[in-house]
């Protein structure tokens, strides 16, 4: 555990003339105003640089000519030069084909170089608005709307830059500020005068006014501006709840204005919101003024309703209007809308029975206001009070299946339920933030940790709702049921590179409502690898961002392996095209745990992946055993062990398969089979091998807990066998070679190598090695992948050569992976390496969240290379951050479970087996060196 005084030498994350003033502070500490001492911090008049994309040069990629994803970023940048190369041209072609294909049935490619966003991304992110699943707004620190992502699987970058808050503040009837409440530096914004959003005031610089986000919260503090003796903090609330299983899905945020006078005069004081949406992730818009009525979609996609609204009480007076265009062809324009408040500071009170407005055409966009006024007293303080809700009740997946999301279980599925939540956000955001600061509070207040770690390890959170999330009603899960019993097959022309054997696909096997039904009552949850690999619950990525999940939503946890283990138990025998080789083969073997739930018809049809076969995937089926036994002894829900046990056996026998030379121990097959599918591997490896040894005890715990003791033995007999194969054919004396072959990055540190000891350190049981040669593993790790690259500023590299020099063996060699930084330091925290795991950590908060960083914040990517360039912004394995909590606050199912010392493993075996393993471990002949008792043997 961390020790009390560890962390006091470390310097703060901030610099203090980054703060805002402590009187300011003072001023604003009532009704929360003022924002926490942890915060991620940046002012509004920062500069957000383009971020960098990755890529490699032109002879990076002939030397690495046979690494498929290599192969991806140049394609993406020298697609003309790369086809005319033989060695590329099938490929090249079958990648094309594929998206172009997927695209005829207007369907997105899970993963697709060659469409690059318009709008280049930018160091610009900020908390997003909303709970989770259904459907989510991000907001930029400077105060933007962007990152819509209300349809599935669709994202629209761009901001919409009418959806703003404005002040206008009148004194004495003759000093005037207004201004809107973000800096006007933005493309989109002409120069010259016209009638739309642009003759608005934009005198904002922002060198006064700070941003600070504590996900799920955020402050700005306007610290006079645009009026001097104004002090004025927004704060920005959603209702992430950790446990809270309903309020935490709705669609809604709430907007806090806290006003502090420090003049002289009587100030009137106007805030007011404006919104627009047009053609936004496909959406048409028309409004209803300060709750717009439903629209329709374009493509087909469900109704959406968006609605804003301010509180009004004695001293807050709330005007609307509800309908103005930004261009000259408009009743009410732009300009016209904020003349009206500059002069008056507020709209007409009978546009309240104006009634709906007229729905917008397509490509004219209609925007509504909502203004809240007040007076302000010299010295005086105020609150006012705002709120934004949508409606978007059904979600439709690309192949048919639509479903209702989980917060229509609670408001119906109207899509006018955004009336009821914009009120009851209004009534209910005190509760939300009594439950939030109930939550945060320990980790906060908690002297252990440094200040970076704990901002980071909320503000990762983010991803479980700008990732693509979606959360759906089990009522809807019940009706799919019943037509999946029906066993509905998809006609052929409804295929991507459809193939005649596809209506060899069968239903479920043991399929049954049952099944599907929600157990726990959570509904069904999906969020998605990444924004630009789009694919549901992607199972090997899930395995690193699951302890988030674990820690604040145990059910929705729970739910998503249910899903898994009965996919286990899945067969989908139509034939897909792999793409990697140009091979055809099965969509769903059963026995194979899925790489993903599917992309366009969830649940049903597995495996959106189709680079390489997965089925042939050596890492899969033991994280699905790792990850039950972690969650069963987390959560000690027998009815959870019992109802995935079948799956969990399954799984387990089905990589016997890959247990060539039967010996115990599982080997690579000599191609990236495993979640680095860039990155070839031979003969036993370090990665997948660790995995199986930690599944092969994980299996037999969980087989003596309920009951099955025939099958604990057997698994137990396994790992006898398999572990001093492993270790004899892959310890060196100081880590874990990366495989057995005889290549040149055979020997290897992978950063990763002790996966599956991360696993079974989290779920209490037995260190699969001696803790001597686990930690002599965890150091050499520690001082080559993480110090030797820039000095530990970075987090750990993948691969690096024993000589000191970076692995470049392949793209994802010599990358760095967030989310892999993070559960190497959690390793390292389980084993006692306090100091070596929060520097290991650090790396990615200073490449990746500090302001000497690349710009990464809310966005944190799968990978950065040593000179900066991201991979696949807003990914999910960065949320393994929430390891090094589970592993800093073990959860008291695992604290309290009867500890199992190494060698009582053997209790385990019936005396004969004992007596053959014996036998066999005689026959070794391993070299003394590799074979020590203590870290002092290990060559560190």
């Amino acid at each position: 555990m961390v020790s009390s005084n560890m962390f006091y030498r470390r310097k703060r994350s901030w610099r203090a003339g980054d703060l805002v003033s402590r009187s300011t502070l003072q001023l604003l500490d009532f009704d929360d105003g003022s924002p926490p001492e942890y915060a991620w911090r940046r002012k509004l008049s920062s500069h957000a640089n383009r971020l960098k994309e990755f890529n490699v040069t032109f002879r990076e990629a002939i030397k690495m000519h046979s690494q498929f994803m290599e192969i991806l970023a140049v394609i993406a940048l020298h697609s003309a030069e790369i086809l005319r190369l033989s060695g590329y041209m099938k490929l090249g072609l079958r990648l094309w084909s594929y998206i172009r294909e997927e695209a005829s049935h207007g369907r997105k490619a899970p993963i697709d170089p060659f469409t690059r966003e318009s709008d280049k991304p930018s160091a610009s992110q900020g908390v997003p608005l909303g709970g989770m699943g259904s459907g989510s707004i991000s907001r930029g620190f400077r105060g933007e709307f962007k990152h819509w992502q209300i349809i599935p699987g669709s994202c629209e970058m761009s901001p919409v830059m009418a959806n703003q808050f404005s002040i206008f503040i009148t004194r004495g009837g003759n000093k005037k500020y207004s201004s809107v409440l973000a800096p006007g530096q933005h493309d989109s914004l002409k120069k010259s005068s016209d009638d739309g959003i642009s003759s608005w005031d934009w005198k904002l610089r922002g060198d006064r006014s700070t941003y600070h986000a504590l996900f799920p919260r955020a402050w700005t503090v306007y610290d006079g501006e645009p009026d001097p003796e104004l002090k004025v903090s927004c704060r920005q609330i959603s209702p992430f709840i950790p446990h809270n299983y309903q309020e935490s899905s709705l669609p809604t945020s709430v907007f806090v204005y806290t006003i502090v006078n420090t003049g002289k005069e009587r100030a009137k004081v106007s805030l007011v919101m404006t919104w627009a949406v047009n053609s936004i992730g496909g959406l048409s818009h028309h409004s209803g003024g300060h709750v717009n009525e439903p629209f329709m979609t374009a493509n087909n996609n469900p109704p959406v309703t968006f609605a804003v609204a301010a509180c009004e009480n004695q001293n807050v007076n709330v005007t609307v209007l509800p309908a103005f265009g930004l261009s000259g062809e408009s009743s009410v324009t732009a300009r016209e809308m904020w003349g009206t408040l500059s002069q008056d500071g507020c709209f007409d009170r009978d546009n309240f029975s104006a009634g709906p407005s007229m729905p917008s055409s397509l490509g004219n966009t209609v925007c509504a206001a909502v203004c809240a006024s007040t007076w302000v007293e010299p010295h005086g303080r105020c609150t006012v009070v705002f709120s934004l809700a949508w409606s978007s009740p059904k979600v439709k997946f690309k192949k048919g299946n639509a479903y209702y999301r989980r917060y229509t279980k609670f408001y119906g599925t109207s899509p006018r339920s955004a009336i009821n939540l914009v009120q009851d956000a209004l009534m209910k955001y005190k509760h939300w933030e009594e439950e939030i600061d109930k939550w945060q509070s320990p980790i906060l207040h908690d002297e252990r940790f440094p200040e970076w770690y704990k901002v980071t390890l909320f503000n990762e959170l983010y991803f479980l709702v700008a990732g693509g999330t979606v959360w759906i009603d089990s009522a809807s899960l019940m009706a799919d049921a019943d037509e999946m019993l029906n066993s509905r097959l998809y006609e052929d022309n409804d295929l991507p590179l459809h193939h005649n054997s596809r209506n060899s696909a069968v239903p479920l096997i043991g399929f049954t409502p049952h099944i599907i039904d929600d157990r726990e009552n959570v509904g069904k949850f999906l969020y998605l690898e990444g924004i630009e690999y789009f694919m549901w619950c992607t199972y090997d990525v899930h395995f690193y961002a699951s302890f988030a999940l674990l820690e604040l939503f145990p059910k929705i946890e729970l739910s998503i392996q249910r899903d898994f283990a009965t996919a286990v138990l899945r067969e989908d025998k139509s034939r897909v095209r792999f793409l990697a080789d140009g091979t055809w083969g099965t969509r769903k073997v059963i026995g194979a745990v899925a790489h993903d739930l599917g992309a366009h018809d969830p649940w049903h049809e597995l495996n959106a992946y189709n680079i390489h076969d997965t089925s042939r995937w050596k890492d899969l089926n033991p994280k699905f055993v790792l990850q039950v036994y972690r969650d069963f002894a987390a959560t000690g829900d027998m009815s959870f062990g019992k109802d995935v046990w079948p799956a969990v056996c399954t799984a387990i026998e089905y990589m016997e398969q890959f247990d060539h030379d039967d010996d115990g121990m599982i080997e690579n097959d000599g191609f990236p089979d495993q979640t680095y599918d860039a990155w070839t591997v031979r003969g036993v490896s370090a990665y997948c091998g660790c995995l199986w040894l930690a599944a092969l005890q994980a299996a037999a715990a969980l087989a003596r807990t309920l009951g099955h003791h025939d099958y604990a033995e057997r698994c137990m007999l396994k790992f006898a066998k398999a572990k001093p194969v492993f270790e004899a054919k892959l310890w060196n004396g100081s880590y874990f070679n990366y495989d057995s072959g005889i290549s040149y990055n055979s020997r290897s540190i992978h950063a990763d190598q002790l996966a599956g000891q991360w696993y079974t350190a989290s779920s209490g049981l037995p260190p699969l090695f001696d803790e001597g040669r686990i930690k002599c593993t965890l150091q050499k790790i520690f001082d080559y992948n993480v110090m030797r690259v820039k000095g530990g500023r970075m987090g750990a590299v993948n691969g690096m050569h024993p000589n000191g020099k970076v692995d470049e063996t392949c793209m994802q060699s010599r990358e760095i992976w967030t989310g892999v930084t993070y559960s190497l330091a959690a390793t390292m925290l389980l084993h006692g390496m306090d100091d070596q795991a929060f520097t290991t950590a650090e790396g990615i908060f200073i490449a990746g969240w500090s302001e000497e960083g690349y710009g990464y914040w809310f966005q944190t990517p799968e990978a950065w290379t040593i000179d900066g360039h991201y991979r696949s912004l807003i990914y999910m394995r960065p949320l393994a951050i929430w390891a090094m909590q589970y592993a800093l606050s073990p959860p008291r199912t695992i604290l309290e479970a009867p500890k199992v010392n190494t060698m009582d493993r053997t209790s385990y075996i019936s005396p004969s087996t004992l007596q053959f393993l014996q036998d066999s471990v005689r026959k070794m002949t391993p070299k003394s060196s590799c074979f020590g008792s203590s870290s002092s043997n290990c060559e560190c």
